[in-house]
């Protein structure tokens, strides 16, 4: 058995040097009796991603362009800080318990009502004030191209029931491809629903909004919202709506319709039900396919989850200084985060995200990265 150890930025003999610019010490502190630090992957085409230990946030993505100039594709900020106290603190991160929102953060598990940190106009958002993008995970990087990050979350933490032992995993293909697999196991009845929040601009992160950017997403439906975007329970057909994704379309060509829903999430910010093909080899549905016209990069989003959260930035506002000086504006990023659906301990038409002892957690989530051919 590989021992497990904490290590920091990989040594690559072939190319010992980074893309990114990050200081290490900006990320070296102790929280909570644990010390920081950063870990890159790369791959045999230069790609290059890394992370700090902190909440699991990947917090730089090089990626060429059609002329082969690499530039960083995910926003993020130069110190550990500015995800502790600045306006960042689920950019790139892994999120937990229980991803997106639920309804006055209540809900009910054989007949005990479990009540958690009502964090987001009066319901709750992404596990809680700290949730495990606010946490520090054990990490082991196995290779230039894997590392795993392991914690066990204890029993009611963040009001959650149950001892929950989880591992995310990611590894760097050739191929361009950022593969995420989530595994856990509980000794209580618990929900689950762990999911990925980095904010992407293909163009590069700070280099204007991703209005230009052209989208297509793999839903026939999606979970309207009310006001306080909960979803009302009703799995509504997206033909004839702005939410209508099943062919290209730029992100920007319906936001401004009026529709209510955009008028609730200032845009769009809404879970889509995937249809459940096409797969590929490893039975992960092609959810979504983005392409930015001007660098000629492209991401697909394939996964085993049922549905697929859509977030257009629309709550950047430009304060968020990144790790260029560049700042942050009004959908300045997009993020596509495979999921359950919010709210399912209380919607008992969703899919289920109630996880027993005994049964292990597996959720899987590719972002392949390409150029426009």
């Amino acid at each position: 058995m590989q021992e497990k150890k904490k290590v920091g930025v990989p040594e690559n003999k072939s190319n010992p040097t980074t893309l990114h610019s990050l200081k290490t010490e900006n990320f070296t502190i102790e929280i909570d009796g644990k010390q920081t630090g950063l870990y890159t992957l790369k791959n045999d085409n230069g790609v290059e991603i890394t992370f700090t230990d902190y909440g699991q946030h990947l917090v730089a993505l090089y990626l060429p362009d059609k002329n082969g100039n690499f530039e960083d594709v995910v926003l993020g900020f130069d110190t550990i800080d500015a995800y502790i106290n600045g306006g960042g603190a689920y950019m790139g991160s892994v999120i937990g318990r229980y991803g997106n929102r639920i309804a006055e953060g209540k809900f009910t598990l054989d007949g005990t009502e479990y009540t958690l940190a009502q964090n987001n106009n009066g319901n709750h958002l992404h596990g809680g004030i700290k949730g495990f993008h606010a946490v520090v995970w054990d990490a082991n990087q196995l290779s230039n191209s894997e590392i795993e990050f392991e914690r066990t979350s204890p029993d009611m933490e963040e009001g959650y029931p149950g001892n929950l032992k989880v591992k995310v995993t990611y590894t760097l293909s050739d191929e361009n491809e950022l593969n995420i697999k989530y595994t856990a196991t509980t000794d209580k009845t618990t929900v689950l629903n762990l999911t990925h929040h980095s904010f992407f601009n293909l163009e590069g992160e700070g280099n204007g909004t991703v209005d230009n950017h052209e989208m297509r997403i793999n839903a026939d439906a999606f979970t309207p919202v009310d006001a306080g975007l909960i979803p009302t329970g009703e799995i509504k057909k997206v033909a004839g709506t702005p939410f209508d994704f099943r062919q290209m379309k730029s992100i920007a060509r319906d936001i401004e319709s009026g529709d209510e829903q955009l008028l609730f999430a200032k845009g769009y910010d809404h879970n889509f039900v995937l249809n459940q093909g096409p797969t590929d080899e490893n039975g992960l549905v092609l959810a979504a396919e983005v392409v930015a016209p001007k660098s000629g990069r492209t991401l697909q989003v394939y996964t085993n989850e049922p549905a697929i959260q859509f977030y257009g930035g629309n709550f950047l506002n430009g304060k968020d200084i990144g790790k260029s000086g560049k700042p942050y504006p009004f959908r300045g990023a997009f993020c596509l985060e495979t999921q359950h659906y919010p709210d399912s301990p209380n919607q008992p038409g969703f899919p289920s995200t109630v996880l027993e002892p005994g049964e292990v957690y597996s959720s899987v989530c590719m972002y392949k990265f390409g150029l426009i051919e």
